[in-house]
């Protein structure tokens, strides 16, 4: 005889790595990593309807680990993520993550994923967006300083969002330039190995840098810079860790464009910068109500740290996109017995007699 159990079946829909990446390559990262600028776009459009908060972090000497949560009254999302630069020497990913919407009116969990993939798609699909406001609509050629786990991803984001696929990299570790050039060139890009980060940003229309040192490290000199580029500075994203020569953000035809000041001016290249140094938020460009780019001429600099509402972005595109499809389980991942005050009773059927 077969026992009824003694709890309600709500199940939550899950990806992990193997359908995340299996869907990606199916789709096309280049794809997904547009469509999750949208979303973000539409979410960045909508930013007072979010509660913002900055990051909650566990410094430790190995790394940091840290929670991002943010609501907008119907949907909560988090996401759990860790940065340890010493990782890749001992084997591990320097970043790994993942992350969770829940329906605010009940506070059940409805999606859950991996986001160590996804986290870097979705960086590069913010900066895809702050491109498609800030940078030249001419640009045609990206400089990369920096060729990690993320450098791939900004290609992709560039030629998305500006038709970018002339690439110039400049890395202190050749095979890590190597490693980009034998990824980007099957799929269309003219990739240029620089012998230094001047030679790799000479003639550039976008710089990203983008390196995983914490520390306060000068990857971009201020006389490299050039009138008319968009600088995409992703890679200073915690306490004591930048990438610019500071000389930059105090050039005159400069303008900085940060995501969420509070956590931009602990965590980004204003860190250093006295408290009231003058920013433009981008969610203010993406609703109309501040110019973004100026003139053809002016320097746009994105002060990147990555900030939760992104997140809830990439999760929610995930969700909308795998929906139906082979590249979603359910799982069974919140105890509910059919009487919500009888948690117990989920037990009673199955504990032996006598207990």
């Amino acid at each position: 005889m077969q026992i009824a159990q003694p709890y309600l079946l709500r199940m939550t829909l899950f990806v992990d790595v193997r359908n995340m990446v299996r869907w990606t390559a199916e789709t096309g990262p280049e794809q997904i990593i547009d469509g999750i600028s949208r979303y973000i776009e539409q979410d960045f459009a909508r930013w007072e309807s979010f509660d913002k908060i900055a990051r909650v972090g566990s410094h430790t000497p190995f790394g940091v680990i840290e929670l991002m949560p943010t609501s907008d009254g119907e949907t909560y999302a988090f996401k759990y993520v860790n940065g340890h630069p010493s990782n890749p020497a001992r084997g591990y990913q320097t970043v790994s993550a993942f992350g969770a919407l829940a329906d605010v009116h009940n506070g059940y969990p409805v999606f859950l994923a991996e986001m160590t993939l996804l986290t870097a798609l979705r960086t590069a699909a913010m900066s895809a967006m702050v491109a498609r406001h800030l940078a030249r609509p001419d640009s045609r050629r990206l400089a990369l300083i920096g060729a990690g786990s993320q450098a791939e991803f900004q290609a992709l984001g560039m030629r998305a969002a500006l038709g970018i696929s002339e690439v110039t990299v400049w890395d202190t570790d050749p095979a890590a330039m190597a490693k980009l050039a034998r990824n980007l060139t099957p799929l269309g890009f003219d990739v240029t190995i620089a012998a230094s980060g001047r030679e790799a940003v000479r003639g550039a229309d976008v710089v990203t840098t983008c390196t995983a040192d914490k520390a306060r490290a000068t990857v971009l000199q201020d006389e490299w810079i050039e009138p008319g580029m968009h600088l995409n500075a992703i890679g200073g994203d915690c306490p004591g860790k930048t990438e610019l020569d500071p000389t930059i953000l105090l050039r005159d035809d400069v303008e900085v464009f940060v995501e969420f000041p509070p956590q931009t001016r602990i965590e980004g290249e204003i860190q250093a910068m006295p408290a009231d140094f003058p920013v433009t938020e981008l969610w203010e460009v993406v609703a109309g109500r501040r110019p973004g780019r100026s003139s053809a001429s002016q320097v746009t600099l994105f002060d990147s740290v990555g900030f939760a509402i992104e997140d809830l972005s990439a999760l929610r595109y995930v969700r909308d996109a795998v929906r139906g499809t082979p590249w979603v389980d359910d799982i069974d991942l919140v105890a509910e017995p059919e009487d919500p005050k009888d948690l117990f009773g989920m037990l009673t059927a199955l504990l032996p007699i006598g207990s």
